[in-house]
């Protein structure tokens, strides 16, 4: 059974109401000049209460949508995972995805090193309207630790930039030793796609096969300066706009993935290309740029002149499949 839309919204408002509004705004200003921060994290970042909770408001909803957009688009590719362990998971953004993208799914396990942030994520989940959520667990570990055991799925989202090289390694054998199937999410800025490069190359270095994003196992071919991301939009709710001082009821979250299975769990379906910005339209034809199956990157226009190609074309957009 999945969540209802929303359910995760009222959760964070009413955990949210034993603080204050100058509170939040404080710690708020606190993790956002760490979070624009490239290096790894020489203490917890979310060290407080108040940190966790500010990071609940300001984060949460965005790291949440990313999750569910790509977790989204495994289920759509016939992935039905019971299982989930989800690595510095926190407060349980995805946690929370894996419940609305998933109906296959029964047990989660949450393992973070902060026990604030693990206390407020037990919160959330007990305010769940699913028993799956209410019945996740939230466990201390740091990376590379914890308790035994394994999952269908295997999941980190936005933690790479809080770790050390040797701490990321150490993270990546923890996911393949764990996971049949892994999904690693970061910011979608030049840092993040590059972490997330290199998380795909040991992927493949260890034999596992790509789920997503990309449509080929070859090297990536953007160039220099250019980065694979995408975008998905987030309503923002009042607390939410307060606390980043936003006007807008909305905000679109841009982030970089990948997805990968251990080497005979799960093939990858047929290769289409994948949309790498906004189509551009104009009357009679529209204009992408694409990643295609063959390793190389490049325009791709698809004219009035094919017909139903055309018109199932103007309905794509970014980070979409385009067939042919």
């Amino acid at each position: 059974m999945k969540p209802p839309a929303g359910d995760l919204r009222h959760a964070l408002g009413d955990a949210l109401r034993g603080f204050s509004p100058p509170e939040l705004a404080a710690a708020t200003a606190e993790l956002v000049a760490r979070y624009r921060q490239p290096h790894a994290a020489t203490h917890a970042i979310l060290s407080t209460p108040e940190r966790v909770a500010a990071y609940a408001a300001y984060r949460m909803p965005a790291t949440h949508a990313a999750m569910h957009r790509i977790l989204e688009e495994l289920a759509e590719g016939g992935f039905g995972p019971r299982t989930m362990i989800d690595l510095g998971g926190g407060t349980g953004a995805a946690a929370w995805a894996a419940a609305g993208a998933f109906d296959t799914l029964e047990s989660i396990l949450v393992l973070d090193q902060v026990p604030e942030a693990l206390a407020l994520g037990k919160d959330l989940v007990a305010r769940a309207s699913t028993p799956t959520l209410r019945s996740a667990r939230f466990e201390r570990a740091l990376v590379g630790g914890g308790p035994a055991g394994t999952a269908d799925l295997v999941t980190a989202s936005y933690v790479l930039s809080e770790l050390s090289g040797a701490q990321t390694t150490m993270l990546l054998d923890e996911m393949m030793a764990r996971g049949r199937v892994a999904v690693l999410a970061e910011p979608g800025t030049p840092d993040g796609y590059a972490r997330i490069i290199e998380a795909r190359r040991r992927f493949l270095a260890d034999g596992w096969r790509l789920l997503g994003p990309c449509p080929h196992e070859l090297d990536c071919p953007l160039g220099v300066g250019d980065w694979c991301h995408f975008a998905v939009r987030v309503n923002r709710s009042a607390e939410h706009r307060r606390i980043k001082g936003a006007d807008l009821s909305y905000e679109d979250e841009k982030f970089s993935w990948v997805a990968a299975a251990a080497p005979g769990v799960m093939e990858p379906g047929a290769r289409d290309s994948r949309i790498l910005r906004h189509p551009s339209k104009r009357k009679g034809l529209v204009e992408f740029r694409v990643c295609r199956p063959d390793g190389s990157a490049g325009r791709a226009v698809v004219s009035k002149r094919e017909g139903e190609r055309y018109r199932a074309a103007r309905d794509r957009d970014w980070g979409d499949s385009l067939p042919g």
